[in-house]
């Protein structure tokens, strides 16, 4: 894909001119126009009735200079010039809706909102500019992860049945993937299956020429290889990314390593595999090529010992264990010792399955999924089904942030959403036209949830392109960003005082990050000094990296916002993962915010799909800020000497889904030789949730 300019080759035409056309005969505001063709005098669509012809002229010119200024990621120059618009034709709703799209995408969402509302007043567009507002002061507001509307209800199911074909019988468990797919594991059928996001069956594997014998637990491991148990076969069965099966370990037995009907599985921070041992009332433990460690649960001092182990789950290198007989949760430390007991006797008797999502556990009981609080151990219920006959044994949160549920009993995977997700749909966004090789036209759109959260996993059935309400006859989609497996990085320093006597660390820290992108994409180096200097860019594999030595002087009056708007800017137009990646000496900016607010900041780092990490030179705590930053663009914060290395970062940013589409189709609009505007739109849909957006661009000039 490009990520040029969208200027034609010839980009404008001369004032005087559009003025003594706007005079031409005939014209006057109320002929009829095709779609997407402008009547004389409306050039680009800009009609301002108080407006005289001239002012008409010059406003559609500034607009039509400013949609794409906009296209080219200059979204502080496209203010400036529909500003100049406005000035021609005040009021004008289009010029408005642009105008909000401009100070969005720099950061300024209260700006942006206002001047939605202005032309929402105007009755232009009413209801989609009133859903865009509505969805934009929800992102504003601060409110905890869990309330009252964050209850899950169901947005769609799969039957084992249909018609008189069976796909499945009686799922047990799911594993959920990172492009939005998920593995349901059947054990009445004695396989595993692969749905996309639409819920159609994409893959199936029924494991070695004996097959799976009761397939029962599907985990996916953090080197991308999936784990089943077979309750049937005593052992647990390793798998590829793709399902196929590799190898198995353990067999029937008591003795170290053997298994009795092994059940629910868990993987711990070193690669350990933990097994609910059932029949042998333990829990066993394997190294990650499956060789037997030891195994815990026999009765010891203020532990009782397990009665009928079920559900496992590691978070923060404690192993909790739930028993279904007795009720209870116990904690033990990744050495299989007796910690405390984190929920007493009777709290979940016969539940199912734990799983670790969001710093709570999920388990399941009869019709209920239940949240655990990590903290304090509260549970709350987020979902139920009803009265009808139901038995959930297996729960994960998919890669769109639903619940994807199997219901043993009564034979179906169940999807269930937020409400005020299925309420308020999905944000649509284009976010690029391009048109220069007009009339092929490609488009660029981002989709995510009410909550900023990227869509991934769609296809092409899940959209439709119109051209002023008209379908186009040829779309395709030709690139989905989840899949990219590459991001472009920015590195800004802190060069505060202190960061003089930390260019050891410094070095360390920018050859780790460039090695760790093993020669993919683009590594950039910014210095926020007290003026902002881009110190270098290039392909990360080239040696300059391993001996940088900053250009920018250190210096008292560091200025945080500048430079972080300097490494982001030419994100804007970079590769659609993107990151900027913070070397913070731990120093308070004394002016680090004089310019933009860290509101605004962060605003233009997430409408820009632009992730803030954050590297910690010394072992002083970062400052609050900047910890927000990553924690709402979906970074982290290491430490410059963690054991791990800070390598991880890169990965971390291309792992982070993508809601990022690429579309192309042939346009049929007429382009009154590059001066009309031509409207596009979009509509999404996944399952019961949609979302809408309308735009437009220009062909070049002939």
């Amino acid at each position: 894909m490009r990520f040029g300019s969208t200027l034609p080759r010839c980009n404008r035409i001369p004032l005087a001119l559009a003025a003594a056309l706007a005079l031409l005969p005939g014209a006057g505001l109320s002929g009829q126009t095709a779609p997407g063709q402008t009547a004389p005098g409306q050039t680009a669509g800009i009609s301002a009735p108080g407006a005289s012809a001239a002012d008409r002229a010059l406003a559609a010119e500034e607009f039509r200079r400013g949609v794409q200024t906009y296209y080219r990621g200059s979204f502080n120059d496209a203010i400036l010039m529909f500003e100049k618009a406005l000035s021609y034709a005040p009021g004008e709703p289009l010029i408005l809706d642009w105008l909000g799209r401009s100070y969005f995408r720099s950061g300024v969402e209260s700006s942006a909102v206002q001047q939605w509302q202005f032309a929402a007043d105007s009755s232009w567009s009413r209801t989609r500019l009133l859903q865009l507002i509505e969805t934009v002061r929800e992102r504003q507001a601060l409110r905890p992860e869990f309330t009252d509307d964050s209850r899950f209800v169901e947005a769609g199911s799969i039957a084992a049945k249909n018609g008189e074909y069976t796909l499945f019988r009686q799922p047990v468990s799911v594993a959920a993937e990172k492009d939005g797919s998920y593995w349901v594991a059947a054990y009445g059928s004695n396989e595993i299956l692969h749905f996309d996001v639409n819920g159609r069956i994409i893959g199936k594997s029924r494991g070695p020429a004996e097959g799976f014998d009761r397939p029962f637990d599907l985990f996916r491991l953090r080197d991308g290889r999936m784990l089943l148990s077979e309750v049937g076969a005593d052992r647990v069965s390793v798998l590829s990314p793709s399902g196929a099966w590799l190898s198995s370990f353990g067999k029937k037995g008591r003795g170290p390593g053997e298994l009795l009907g092994p059940q629910y599985l868990a993987e711990g921070s070193e690669g350990n595999i933990f097994v609910t041992d059932y029949g042998n009332a333990r829990v066993a433990v394997y190294d990650p090529e499956g060789k037997p460690l030891f195994s815990f649960g026999a009765k010891t001092g203020s532990f009782p010992g397990f009665k009928a182990p079920g559900g496992i789950a590691v978070a923060e290198d404690l192993v909790y264990v739930s028993d279904s007989m007795s009720g209870a949760v116990y904690r033990f430390d990744s050495s299989g010792n007796f910690v405390d007991t984190f929920l007493p006797e009777g709290s979940l008797v016969l539940a199912e399955a734990l799983r670790y999502w969001k710093g709570s556990l999920l388990a399941c009981k009869d019709n209920r999924v239940i949240d655990i609080d990590l903290q304090t151990g509260a549970m709350r219920d987020i979902a139920r089904l009803g009265n009808a006959p139901v038995r959930l044994v297996g729960a994960a949160a998919d890669a769109n942030g639903n619940l994807v549920l199997a219901d043993y009993r009564g034979e179906s995977i169940q999807i269930l959403s937020r409400i005020r997700e299925l309420v308020g749909g999905m944000f649509v966004r284009v976010q690029r036209v391009y048109s220069d090789s007009f009339p092929k036209v490609e488009l660029e759109v981002c989709v995510e949830d009410r909550n900023g959260n990227p869509v991934v996993g769609l296809q092409r059935g899940n959209f439709s392109v119109t051209e002023g309400g008209r379908a186009v006859g040829d779309l395709s989609l030709t690139g989905s960003a989840y899949l990219e497996d590459s991001c472009d990085v920015t590195i800004l320093l802190d060069r505060s005082e202190l960061s003089d006597r930390l260019l050891p660390e410094i070095r360390k820290a920018v050859s780790e990050i460039a090695q760790s992108m093993n020669g993919k994409g683009l590594l950039r180096l910014v210095s926020a000094g007290k003026i902002p200097v881009q110190e270098g860019f290039g392909p990360p594999g080239t040696g300059v990296w391993t001996s940088f030595r900053p250009k920018a002087s250190a210096s008292a009056s560091w200025a945080f916002d500048l430079g972080l708007r300097l490494a982001a800017n030419d994100l804007v137009n970079a590769a659609h993962k993107r990151t900027v990646i913070f070397l913070a000496t731990g120093a308070e900016p004394t002016s680090g915010f004089g310019k933009y607010g860290l509101a605004d900041l962060s605003a233009y780092l997430r409408n820009n799909g632009i992730v803030f990490s954050a590297v910690t030179l010394t072992r002083a705590p970062l400052p609050e800020e900047f910890a927000y930053l990553a924690e709402s663009t979906g970074g982290s914060v290491q430490y410059v000497y963690r054991s791990e290395g800070i390598g991880t970062l890169v990965p971390q940013s291309i792992d982070r889904p993508n809601g990022t589409y690429l579309f192309s189709y042939t346009s049929t609009l007429p382009t009154d030789f590059g001066r009309s505007y031509l409207p596009v739109e979009i509509e999404a849909w996944l399952m019961n949730r949609s979302g809408r957006d309308e735009t437009g661009y220009f062909a070049p000039m002939e």
